[in-house]
C-alpha cells in the first residue's frame, strides 16, 4: 500500500488551478521520477476539471486509483495511490487536508495561487504520515487488530485439531454436555456447513 500524491488544487471558472502539491516518487527509477510527477499533476488536474463541483470519485489508472474530492466552494483534492490502498483512508486524507488548507489559505489567493506563492507546508507531513493507513486511521488500525485476532483463533482451532482429536468427536464423547446441547451443536454445525471460515 503506498500513497504516491497529493494535490491541492482550486476549480475555477476558466481553469483547474494547482496550489500545493507533494508526492512520493521514490519507488520509480531515478529517471523516470520528473516525468511521473509532471504526470500526476497533469493527471491531478485533469480529473478535478472533470469532477463536478461537491463531488467525489475514484477513478483507476492503470495500477493506480485516483482520488478526488471537489467541495462546492471549488477547493479539490486529489490523492494518487496504489490499487491496494483503502479508499475510505484516501477520502479522509483529503477532508483533513482541504478542511485545513481553507483555514489557513485565504480563499482570496485560491483563484490566482501557484505553488510557489501558496504557503501550506503540511502536505509533505500528511503524505508521509499517511503512507501507512494502519498508523494513520483508526478504524484502519482497529480492522487489522480484528483480523489478527481472526487469524490466531483460526490458528488456535487448527491446532487443536491437529491432535488428533476432532471436535465432532470431543463433543460426542462429553458428559458434560447435555442431550440439548449436543442437539444444538449439530443442527448449528450442519447450518454453518455451507459457510467457510476465512
Amino acid at each position: 500500500m503506498r500513497l504516491y500524491s497529493l494535490s491541492v488544487l482550486y476549480k475555477g471558472e476558466a481553469r483547474v488551478q494547482l496550489l500545493k502539491a507533494a508526492s512520493d516518487v521514490s519507488t520509480f527509477n531515478f529517471f523516470q521520477r520528473s516525468s511521473v510527477q509532471e504526470f500526476m499533476t497533469f493527471t491531478s488536474q485533469l480529473i478535478v476539471e472533470r469532477s463536478e463541483l461537491g463531488s467525489r470519485a475514484s477513478v483507476k489508472e492503470q495500477d493506480y486509483l485516483c482520488h478526488v474530492y471537489v467541495r462546492s466552494d471549488g477547493l479539490a483534492g486529489v490523492v494518487i495511490a496504489d490499487n491496494e490502498y483503502p479508499s475510505r483512508v484516501c477520502f479522509t486524507l483529503l477532508d483533513k487536508v482541504l478542511e485545513e488548507f481553507s483555514r489557513q489559505v485565504s480563499r482570496a489567493d485560491w483563484p490566482s495561487g501557484s505553488p510557489d506563492t501558496i504557503s501550506y507546508a503540511a502536505l509533505d507531513g500528511y503524505l508521509s504520515k499517511y503512507q501507512n493507513p494502519r498508523d494513520a486511521d483508526p478504524m484502519t488500525r482497529v480492522q487489522a487488530e480484528l483480523d489478527e485476532t481472526k487469524i490466531i483463533l483460526h490458528n488456535t482451532m487448527e491446532s487443536l485439531l491437529e491432535r488428533g482429536e476432532k471436535l465432532d468427536d470431543l463433543v460426542s464423547k462429553s458428559e458434560v454436555l447435555g442431550v440439548q446441547s449436543k442437539a444444538f451443536y449439530k443442527t448449528a454445525r450442519k447450518q454453518n456447513s455451507c459457510c467457510e471460515i476465512m
